[in-house]
Order: structure tokens, then C-alpha cells, then sequence
């Protein structure tokens, strides 16, 4: 039988706009009639989404929604969730398998029977897999061990289609680099390149084009102008969401920008509403002295972030911010640090010990092996609004606050609250996205302001919508197609 139709799309290195195109291309195609399936063999990210039961990627979930289809564990078999600077958490096919140590790298190829079998259910009933490199495949000191870019092309016969980012500049020689430092193996699989992020007129770029394809004996396959509304869709480096300077906004969230910070789309919705002016705070910056709002967001590693934000003296910044007022509001990680203790008898986020949260909630936690990935249907105690939302996270949370649990899950009460509110914790993320609850909350923390503008669900699919137009009319499409099928000639 032959394989299912793919295509895969690496780049010249990271945030080279892979995600992105990855997510229009699936869009493109699923509006054609063609049943698409996004994959990415192995992603590094602390963004996750829970489906079935387990969690991938956001990007891959993003790109499933793309491609009009439910997301499955099987787009993303492989997602590394780092811990520290030398260790990642392991998930494979949506569960946790382990941990994986920096030095350790090359052991990720025994993963690759994973890989193999993930993309092999995929392709049951697709027309089409379109597949999401990471990184370069120029890192060759990390060939042997790699699941992520050539090893996997190279197992599954999937031929690539290299993408370069203009805009950073350097992009000829970054795409002749690559080719020059590839295998010869790994060359052959390269079937053409792309211009990505292009700003001003595309025909002054023509003569470079010639050039790549003359040093390489690849075939462009087009351009791709700057896409202007990328900001407009989920974010999956929390250094893409921007601080949003907004003159004319009723209301203000800081956000402290911890080391590893997680699934942090629960601010996407809040960075699109023009009634918020949200600010992203680093590290050596105080929070600021006006903010109506602090989030607290989640982290994978909840107690060495909350020793980074104690340095960074932003516990004074969010205890000075409730006297005068202010609301505070904390999502998974970011909600067991409010309360009065975090315990890891076990050492499973690092060394085992405890440490003293902000003591802002009266609540205890206590982090166990077993990890809670689900999504769920909720309702707002205050409100009575259902919210679509979803958890992952580890350990448990108990203690006299949660008496005040500001939701319902499943006829019992989650997350606790402070006795006048102003403190409110909770696991669930992607609240933010049931757009009557965002409203009903954000009036809750400023009644004089309206925050009913944004539909941000149809936002985001519009947008999505745009992206696969914008594709559509500056790449080679149907040559795609014919790589995808088999090479430039079938």
C-alpha cells in the first residue's frame, strides 16, 4: 500500500515561522476537501494542550484545529517539557514516560518507534500529513540521536521542504549552509525551500532566489510575505506575547515572565482585547504600581520559579498591590504559590523539600507522581456561566480557602478563593477563551469598564482563515502538493 501523501517543513533554525505555516498549510488544504493532519515527531515546549486524556503541543492543537479535525495525542508523540536548563520532563503519546537529562540527548532515538507508529495511525484514513520540523536539521552534532528532523524524514521516507526566515537577515546563506553542512542523504531529501517573513516587495528578492537554487540545485517554492495578524493567534513562546501598551484601555494585567512559565494561552485571549492593556514583566523589573490585575501564570516548576520571583522582589510588588486593592488571580503553578506552603517530599519538579508560598491563600500543596491532564466543562460560581477549560498539573491543593472555590467541576467545587474575593486560585486553564465568563470576571475586577468587544474563538479561526489565503497566494501550492505525493513529478 503506499504511504499516506506528506510533506515536511524545516527550517533554518527555531521561530523561523514552521508552526505558522504548518497551521495555514493545513487550513489550506482541509478547505480544498483534503483530509489533513498536522504532525510534529517531537516538540520542546511547555505550551501543552490536553487531549484524550493525555497532552501534546499547543502548536500541534492549533494546527489540528487548522486542519478542521479533533487533535490526537498521536500529532505530537513526542513533547519535552523542560524542568531546568539540564532536564526535561518526557511525554510520549500524551503520557509521561520519564525524564530526560541534557547530556542524555542521544537516547531520544529509542523514542523513535513512537514516532513511527504515532505518524502510521495518523495516516489511517488522511490524505495528507503535513509535518513540523524542529529547530535545524543543521545542528549536525545532533544527528545521531534525532527524531526531530532528518532521523525522522529519513525513517518515514517524508520529503522536506526547507523554510528560511528573511527577516533576521542572512537568509541565502543560512539556506546554503544548510545544504552545504547536510549528508548527502539528508540533502537528497530536501525537494525545494521557501522565503518566509518577507517585508517590502517580493519581486526584489527574485535574483536571491536564482542564487539559493544555484548553490543547492533546489527549487523555490515561493516567497511568504510578512504575515501581519500572526499576533492574533495563539502564542507558543511566551516571549511572543508582546506587553500591549493600550492609551484607551479600562483595565491593566501584569504578568510576571517566570523562567518556566506553562501554558501560558491562557493570556492569548487578553492580549487581543482593546479594553486591556496588558503588561509582560521580566525579570528585573518591578511589577507595576497601577496594574489592576496581577496573573500568577503556570509554571512547570512551580517551586524554583517561585524562589525566581521571590528574587526578584515581586512578592513585595504583589503583596503591596493587595493592600491597595488590587486583584490577584492564580492559574495552576501560579495559584500553589498563593497559598501558604508548597510541599515535593518525592523531588519530582527538582530537589525534594518545601518552601513558603505568598500566604495570600489560605491553602496547602502537596506535589504527587500523579498528573492530572483533562480537559473539562466548568461553571463560575458568581456568574453561574459555563467555561470550557482544561488541566494539567500535578500534586494537590487543600486548605480553608477552597471552601471559597470560585468553580464547579463536575459537581465539585475547584480552585479557592480569599475571604473577599479580591484572591481567587484555580487549576483551570483557557478560561479566558469562554468569552462571556472573560467578561463577567473582568467586570468583577473593574465594573466601570465593558469587556463584551472580543469574540475571541471566531477571532482566532478567522485569522486562521486569513493565514491559509495568504499562503495560498504567495506559495507554490500544487508544487507542495506534487513533493507531498511523491516528488516534483508525480
Amino acid at each position: 500500500m503506499p504511504r499516506t501523501a506528506a510533506v515536511m517543513i524545516q527550517g533554518t533554525g527555531s521561530n523561523v515561522g514552521k508552526s505558522l505555516l504548518v497551521a495555514g498549510l493545513c487550513r489550506l488544504f482541509a478547505d480544498r476537501g483534503l483530509k489533513v493532519r498536522p504532525f510534529k515527531p517531537q516538540n520542546m515546549s511547555n505550551n501543552a494542550a490536553a487531549v484524550e486524556g493525555g497532552e501534546i503541543g499547543r502548536a500541534q492543537a492549533l494546527q489540528a484545529r487548522a486542519a478542521r479535525v479533533d487533535a490526537s495525542v498521536h500529532m505530537n508523540p513526542v513533547l519535552l517539557k523542560p524542568e531546568s536548563d539540564r532536564r526535561s520532563q518526557v511525554i510520549v503519546q500524551g503520557k509521561r514516560h520519564g525524564q530526560l537529562d541534557a547530556r542524555a540527548y542521544r537516547e531520544r532515538a529509542s523514542l523513535m518507534p513512537y514516532v513511527l507508529d504515532s505518524f502510521a495511525r495518523l495516516g489511517q484514513g488522511a490524505d495528507l500529513i503535513v509535518v513540523e520540523g524542529a529547530g535545524s536539521p543543521a545542528e549536525t552534532n545532533l544527528r545521531g540521536g534525532d527524531i526531530a528532523n532528518m532521523g525522522f524524514a529519513t525513517a518515514a521516507g517524508v520529503p522536506v521542504v526547507l523554510a528560511g526566515d528573511i527577516d533576521r537577515g542572512g537568509v541565502i546563506a543560512s539556506l546554503v549552509g544548510t545544504h552545504a553542512v547536510l549528508s548527502p542523504g539528508d540533502r537528497a531529501m530536501v525537494w525545494g525551500f521557501l522565503v518566509n517573513k518577507f517585508r517590502g516587495d517580493p519581486a526584489l528578492f527574485r535574483e536571491g532566489l536564482d542564487t539559493i537554487t544555484g548553490l543547492t540545485g533546489w527549487p523555490s517554492l515561493g516567497i511568504a510575505p510578512w504575515f501581519g495578524d500572526a499576533h492574533r493567534l495563539p502564542a507558543e513562546d511566551a516571549l511572543d506575547i508582546a506587553s500591549k501598551a493600550n492609551d484607551g484601555a479600562a483595565l491593566k494585567v501584569a504578568v510576571p515572565i517566570l523562567p518556566r512559565i506553562a501554558n501560558f494561552d491562557d493570556l492569548d485571549p487578553l492580549k487581543l482585547d482593546p479594553a486591556i492593556a496588558l503588561a509582560m514583566v521580566p525579570g528585573g523589573t518591578a511589577l507595576p504600581g497601577d496594574a489592576d490585575l496581577i496573573i500568577l501564570p503556570g509554571s512547570k516548576s512551580t517551586m524554583a520559579d517561585l524562589a525566581f520571583l521571590k528574587a526578584q522582589g515581586w512578592d513585595i510588588d504583589i503583596k503591596a498591590h493587595v493592600r491597595r486593592g488590587g486583584r490577584v488571580l492564580g492559574l495552576c503553578g501560579g495559584y500553589q504559590m498563593l497559598g501558604r506552603r508548597i510541599a515535593d517530599p518525592d523531588g519530582i519538579e527538582g530537589p525534594a523539600g518545601a518552601m513558603e508560598g505568598l500566604g495570600l491563600l489560605a491553602v496547602e500543596t502537596v506535589l504527587s507522581r500523579d498528573k492530572t491532564v483533562r480537559p473539562v466543562s466548568a461553571r463560575h460560581g458568581a456568574s453561574g456561566l459555563p467555561v470550557a477549560a482544561y488541566e494539567i498539573h500535578l500534586g494537590r491543593t487543600d486548605g480553608e480557602d477552597t471552601r471559597r472555590a470560585p468553580f464547579v467541576r463536575d459537581g465539585q467545587p475547584e480552585g479557592a478563593a480569599s475571604p473577599d474575593g479580591r484572591i481567587v486560585g484555580t487549576y483551570l486553564h483557557g478560561l479566558f477563551s469562554s468569552d462571556a465568563f472573560r467578561a463577567a470576571f473582568l467586570n468583577e475586577v473593574k465594573p466601570t469598564a465593558s469587556f463584551r468587544s472580543l469574540r475571541y474563538e471566531d477571532a482566532v479561526d478567522r485569522t486562521l482563515d486569513d493565514l491559509a489565503a495568504h499562503l495560498g497566494r504567495h506559495l507554490d501550492i500544487e508544487g507542495l502538493l506534487r513533493i507531498a505525493r511523491g516528488g516534483p513529478e508525480a
